[in-house]
């Protein structure tokens, strides 16, 4: 059989490997910074780009598409020549996917802390970059289905049925979650309202967890774990089996972020019960990972490699097991919208990703630099500050967790009022956590730093391989047709299009069994005559509140529980949301929930005076000693910029908000009428003329703080709960 020279390209592999490193240290450090300013609110106050609302979806953006998209591309690039036996499709792809990538997360650097934001948590770039990773995620699938086609393998491995997966499910979640009108070039509205929105999002949110942080690296572990191990994956049949049941059950667990929210609970009921069964595939894959090492034990103990290995797939157990639970309804009941969360997406972040992406990099250097890595200590002592960062992180969260349910639900021996009324109970509570989770996220961010002074002097003292040459035979002529004794999943293996038709209709059913009866069916979204759209100077507040990042620590959806009916008011109708692009529920309460913000009666939450939000913002310590917020004081310096107003309620019409045309003529006239009224106020306060200091040489109505506190007093106002003590 004739053998056909060629040569594999490492020069792609590198580089992804250089950028995963590189934005790895940027993305963690703003991590890290957001973690002490849970300490130091106000340590960098003044600079709003540099504020905790816009800093962390920089963080989250630079974390999963920067440092796990990075590396998910070198490992990919890396594994997949080799399983297929073939140099990528085309180079010029390849360079188009890297630095096409880079520009994307450069775009999310510069605008995120700019404030040009969607607020849909994992998908907060706005349209233009948007459509930008659409492009480039097809430049990737073109490049890996053409090279898939001119493989000289027959059967294509375990690994790329994940790749598959992965860049199918991404492409279709990213399109529809990302629809929009746009008003401007960094200004857009959600195609979906209200309850539909939220939907669609966690459609993409957990799925993006499923689809870009898992499947990529199952992948990945699929690959480099036999690899370092130099064994066969335990079980082929369970791979198949785990395969196909994950992405098939994945897309339907959702809803699980939605429990007790004004989601029709039939949506509900589907998200838990497909999260219960999510458990079944993801530990048949942890499985699978780690019986793989089964008879190399004893190297696990002294190789660093396969001790990152172990601690990732261990974490990638850990994770799934939680998930499902965290979507029974009682115990999401006690989980939602604490530090919980936190500490469970960060178990999957630091130790699945993470550790999966480091030993994965160890274990490409020495073979892409044709050395040995420049200390073996270095990188064992990464690894074990590593795994002590992770348990400092993560545990004292779950304790914040614990203590934020309890103390929000507690009530008072006779039973007829909060124990902890005040919200700032439970923030000064779990300070003491906040200091561990600092620690804990630093010890982990000095083992990445060690693991570059390790990557550097390896790569100085090595010599790179661009072109890695190989040989093998081309891959005969393949019939169509199942050979005699051939099962059908062997069938299906070199029959790559055939594979990707049955990966998309198996990733397709669930999303549209959620989703089309949610957005066709009305009687899913019962409307509430009372609710009416924003005023022009609201909605200019909303923006506000949006660029400003308030929703990553406030919610706005009171669940059916006593503990938040007492302390918020009534809990949350679906039909309160018809007006809303984007939702804003929220997913985490490090403040209190604002949806009856407006809403007099609550001894410590709704009903505030103009003056009190214009403190608030200015100085919060000021009103409410202990407070971590920090202050927003740009917003009473700053102008509100009016100039797409109309455009904005143009767009809203378009969507189906209501608006009239004279309301539309007449846009300017009506926000300078609310606004005066709203300035009135203000200024018989003495303390907020101090405030406004030297920037009396425009009225205080033009500034930004009036059309958020505007936005601010109307919540919950349209159906006027009041409070059993009125």
């Amino acid at each position: 059989m004739e053998m056909q020279q060629f040569h594999y390209d490492n020069k792609i592999v590198r580089n992804f490997i250089y950028a995963t490193i590189a934005f790895g240290v940027v993305g963690m450090t703003v991590g890290l910074m957001l973690a002490f300013m849970f300490l130091f609110p106000n340590y960098t106050s003044g600079i709003s780009w540099l504020s905790f609302g816009r800093l962390r979806p920089l963080h989250t953006n630079a974390v999963i598409f920067a440092f796990v998209g990075n590396a998910m591309f070198a490992g990919i690039y890396y594994s997949m020549q080799r399983l297929l036996k073939a140099r990528m499709y085309s180079d010029l792809l390849s360079k188009i996917n890297f630095w096409g990538w880079q520009l994307i997360i450069v775009a999310a650097a510069i605008t995120l802390p700019l404030g040009y934001t969607s607020s849909k948590e994992y998908a907060e770039l706005e349209w233009p970059i948007d459509i930008a990773i659409a492009l480039i995620w097809v430049v990737f699938g073109i490049n890996m289905i053409g090279t898939i086609i001119k493989r000289r393998e027959r059967h294509i491995y375990v690994a790329i049925w994940f790749y598959i997966a992965t860049f199918v499910t991404v492409a279709v979640l990213h399109i529809f979650n990302s629809l929009a009108l746009p008003v401007s070039i960094f200004k857009s509205y959600s195609v979906y309202a209200g309850v539909q929105d939220a939907l669609v999002q966690w459609w993409y949110g957990h799925n993006a967890v499923a689809f870009f942080l898992t499947t990529p690296f199952l992948g990945l572990m699929y690959y480099y774990v036999p690899k370092a191990a130099n064994r066969p994956v335990y079980s082929y049949r369970l791979s198949i089996i785990h395969f196909w049941s994950l992405i098939f059950i994945y897309i339907w667990a959702g809803p699980h972020h939605l429990l007790y929210s004004s989601l029709p609970d039939w949506a509900q009921n589907l998200g838990v019960a497909f999260s219960i069964m999510l458990l079944a595939p993801s530990w048949g894959g942890m499985i699978n990972g780690l019986l793989t090492l089964r008879g190399v034990w004893d190297k696990v103990r002294t190789d660093y490699v396969l001790k990152f290995f172990v601690v990732a797939i261990t974490g990638y157990g850990m994770a799934t097991f939680e998930g499902p639970m965290l979507s029974l309804k009682n115990v999401n009941a006690i989980a939602h919208f604490t530090d919980w969360i936190i500490a469970h997406v960060h178990v999957g972040a630091l130790a699945w990703n993470g550790f999966m992406a480091f030993g994965m990099i160890y274990w490409l250097l020495p073979r892409l630099f044709k050395t040995k890595m420049y200390s073996d200590k270095l990188a064992n002592f990464h690894f074990w500050i590593g795994t002590l960062g992770i348990i400092l992180y993560t545990l004292p969260l779950y304790v914040a967790g614990f203590t934020q349910a309890s103390m929000w639900k507690q009530f008072k021996p006779d039973g007829g009022s909060l124990e902890y009324g005040n919200f700032l109970e439970t923030v000064t509570q779990i300070m003491p956590m906040y200091w561990m989770r600092a620690i804990g996220g630093t010890l982990y961010l000095v083992g990445l730093f060690v693991m570059v002074y390790n990557m550097v002097k390896t790569i100085k003292q090595g010599s790179a391989v661009t072109d890695d040459a190989a040989e093998a035979p081309a891959l005969p002529v393949i019939s169509p047709n199942r050979l005699k004794g051939e099962k059908w999943h062997s069938w299906l293996e070199r029959k790559p299009v055939q594979f990707m038709i049955y990966t998309t209709i198996a990733i397709l059913i669930g999303g549209m069994v959620q989703i089309l009866p949610t957005i066709l069916v009305k009687s899913n979204i019962p409307t509430i005559a009372a609710v009416k759209p924003y005023t022009p100077l609201e909605l200019q507040g909303r923006d506000l509140y949006i660029r400003e990042g308030c929703v990553g620590c406030h919610s706005q959806m009171i669940r059916p529980f006593r503990s938040e009916v007492e302390r918020y008011g009534d809990y949350s109708k679906s039909g309160e949301y018809v007006y809303d692009h984007p939702f804003l529920w929220g997913s985490k309460r490090t403040g209190p929930d604002l949806h009856r913000e407006g809403v007099a009666g609550k001894p410590f939450n709704g009903g505030r005076d103009d003056i009190w939000h214009f403190n608030h913002m200015y100085d919060p310590q000021s009103i409410s000693p202990g407070s971590i917020m920090p202050s927003y004081q740009w917003l009473i310096k700053n102008e509100l910029d009016n100039s797409t107003i109309q455009k904005k309620m143009e767009v809203m019409v378009t969507l189906g908000v209501p608006y009239t045309k004279e309301e539309i003529a007449n846009v300017m006239q009506n926000m300078d009428a609310q606004a005066t009224k709203i300035e009135t106020k203000l200024l018989t306060n003495p303390e907020i003329n101090k405030a406004f200091g030297d920037n009396t040489a425009k009225p205080l109505k033009n500034r930004e703080i009036v059309a958020l506190i505007a936005y601010l007093q109307r919540l919950g106002t349209d159906t006027q709960v009041k409070s059993k003590k009125e």
